[in-house]
């Protein structure tokens, strides 16, 4: 489970003049959505994941993070990156998007996370649950049981 404490990371207090009352709405609803995904998961595979890699974002971090989304959802405070070093969660995630469903989250192709996993409230554009964040080339290999690629991503 992931506190607001590390959700924040101390940008609150950093940024406080961009981190208005919706902002703060925003990570208090990721918060809870993330967690009720993560008791589930660590009820089940009895491990923790309760690091937070990054969470809200204000905009002159989120430009400053390698590989981020200029439309970021860190952005609005609707997503978080939990980390997974030993890809338990992401592999997790691939056989139970009905939980995922449940606690209406959305995620980053695994693919393109290799050792954390990006959960938002919000869905993008391509409305899939586990969707692929941009045409660059993957950085980890698939997990059991996750989708091919379209031709047009494999490299």
């Amino acid at each position: 489970m992931i506190t607001m404490v590390a959700y924040w990371n101390d940008r609150d207090s950093r940024y406080r003049s961009e981190c208005t009352e919706i902002i703060q709405q925003n990570a208090r609803k990721t918060v809870e959505q993330i967690n009720r995904l993560l008791a589930v998961f660590e009820e089940e595979m009895l491990v923790s994941r309760d690091v937070c890699n990054s969470g809200w974002r204000p905009k002159s971090v989120n430009d400053a993070t390698a590989n981020a989304s200029k439309h970021s959802k860190h952005l609005t405070a609707d997503a978080a990156d939990i980390s997974d070093p030993d890809r338990a969660l992401a592999q997790w995630c691939v056989k139970n998007t009905a939980v995922m469903v449940e606690c209406g989250l959305w995620a980053e192709d695994f693919r393109w996370t290799p050792t954390w996993v990006h959960l938002q409230r919000i869905p993008p554009k391509s409305g899939k649950r586990i969707y692929i964040p941009s045409n660059s080339p993957p950085k980890a290999p698939a997990l059991e049981g996750q989708k091919p690629l379209p031709e047009r991503i494999r490299t």
